[in-house]
């Protein structure tokens, strides 16, 4: 497991730009020179003993991280839980697990079948949460496990990297709203996860979230070469609690609606 985190976030970012070419693109026409902060991460695993939310947990408990807050996405068959470090400037780092009992008997099968291929000790590798896939998978079971959850399609493609980085807006030199920030990547042509409106959450619920509409990148399955939805960027303003620090959680309703940045939209 690594030692430093900058040198974890770094290898993290690296891997997802190569997954999503736009975020490098969205990066440049927000920084406009300056740092960009990254609000929090989001990783997705199935909950399986091997690879499960606990696993790869681990990589960021060794960092220091700490878990303070845990979600449940009932319509989506998924848990999840936020970490947060003691430096307030790291990302924090969301991580769900797809509930696989709640789902066939033939989507738990493929599943199992793809944890079966994990090697455990790759599990604690310092490589693992940017490691990709760990199996082979031909293209018709990624359609058939589509078909069922589009999650377990996406861990299943993809495997363990980082399914989103995302701006915070609060640390963005020249924006004041999340919507200066949406007006911004429309007129750069990037399109938006309009899912339940293009600003999921409110000043009222202490976080406003957006969301661009994942990449599409060649992936190789075992049989064929095919292009499909990837990763997203996202950003994030965060609102003041009463005692005037800012909000550091995660609203439920939002990044439900924030998951389906990886529909197939066209």
């Amino acid at each position: 497991m690594h030692t430093d985190v900058n040198q974890l976030f770094a290898a993290l970012w690296d891997d997802y730009v190569e997954m999503t070419p736009s975020a490098a693109k969205v990066h440049q026409l927000l920084a406009k020179g300056e740092t960009i902060i990254n609000d929090h991460i989001a990783l997705r695993t199935f909950n399986i003993a091997k690879v499960n939310l606990s696993v790869l947990a681990k990589h960021f408990e060794s960092l220091g991280y700490v878990a303070c807050g845990d979600y449940d996405f009932e319509a989506k068959k998924l848990k999840a839980k936020h970490f947060e470090h003691p430096d307030p400037t790291q990302p924090k780092v969301f991580i769900s697990e797809l509930m696989v009992e709640a789902f066939s008997p033939e989507l738990q099968a493929i599943v199992h079948g793809l944890v079966e291929q994990v090697d455990e000790a790759a599990t604690t590798a310092d490589n693992f949460l940017y490691s990709g896939r760990h199996w082979e998978l031909d293209y018709a079971t990624y359609e058939q496990l589509l078909a069922e959850s589009e999650y377990a399609a996406w861990v299943a493609a993809f495997g363990y990297r980082a399914n989103h980085f995302t701006v915070s807006i609060n640390h963005l030199p020249g924006y004041n709203t999340i919507l200066e920030v949406n007006d911004t990547l429309k007129q750069g042509d990037f399109v938006l996860n309009s899912v339940g409106g293009e600003v999921k959450g409110s000043a009222d619920v202490l976080l406003e979230q957006s969301s661009t509409m994942a990449d599409k990148v060649n992936v190789a399955f075992k049989d064929v070469q095919k292009t499909i939805p990837s990763c997203f960027y996202e950003f994030a303003l965060r609102y003041p609690k009463a005692d005037g620090e800012l909000y550091t959680g995660f609203v439920a309703a939002s990044a439900d609606k924030i998951f389906e940045s990886t529909n197939n939209a066209g």
